[in-house]
């Protein structure tokens, strides 16, 4: 009798641990998505991004790649907040073989319709390939997605040129107003 009520107490705190205690990787991805929203999750805006030099889920032009003159492309964006101090913008590749590969992070964007090709519009960080500013698309086999992420923040953020990405998603955190993204395709010949 007292062996069962020891194995009842045991499955009962084991239970209570794994309900409590462990959180599946959907759980964890929904806090890191939440996390820079702060408590506007009601008021949450999609901002639109688009580009005049590729269509969503089209082929990304040579020119903005490593084949060509790796240069941004013009970006546009609609529904942006009026309250939005500053934009930041975000490139990555998730086909990379090691995992998401950055390839460009800046912040402090003026609250803009549209950023040019070939520019410079606000302070830039580390990309993955070790260098500041924009590293085009590049992949090594097969076609890849590129993800061009925007995020309307409420404030400028205090954040040095040459910062990494992790720095910056941490200096956003509670900060974020609105987002959006474009995704563009590109496979080398």
């Amino acid at each position: 009798m007292v062996l069962s009520v020891f194995l009842l107490a045991g499955v009962l705190v084991f239970s209570g641990c794994m309900e409590n205690g462990v959180k599946d990787d959907s759980d964890a991805a929904e806090e890191i998505q939440d996390a820079g929203r702060g408590d506007e999750d009601v008021d949450f805006q999609i901002v639109k991004v688009f580009s005049r030099a590729f269509e969503p889920n089209g082929m990304i032009p040579a020119k903005y790649t490593c084949d060509g003159a790796n240069v941004n492309p013009p970006l546009g964006f609609e529904d942006v907040p009026e309250e939005a101090e500053s934009l930041v913008l975000i490139v990555d590749d998730p086909d990379a073989s090691m995992g998401t590969f950055t390839h460009w992070v800046i912040w402090n964007i003026e609250p803009v319709s549209n950023i040019e090709e070939d520019s410079i519009p606000g302070v830039e960080g580390i990309n993955d390939f070790r260098k500041m500013g924009y590293g085009g698309p590049c992949p090594s086999s097969g076609t890849h997605r590129y993800v061009f992420r925007v995020y309307a923040l409420d404030r400028q953020l205090e954040l040095k040129a040459g910062a990494g990405r992790k720095e910056l998603e941490n200096a956003m955190i509670g900060h974020i107003l609105a987002e959006g993204e474009l995704v563009g395709k590109y496979a080398r010949s």
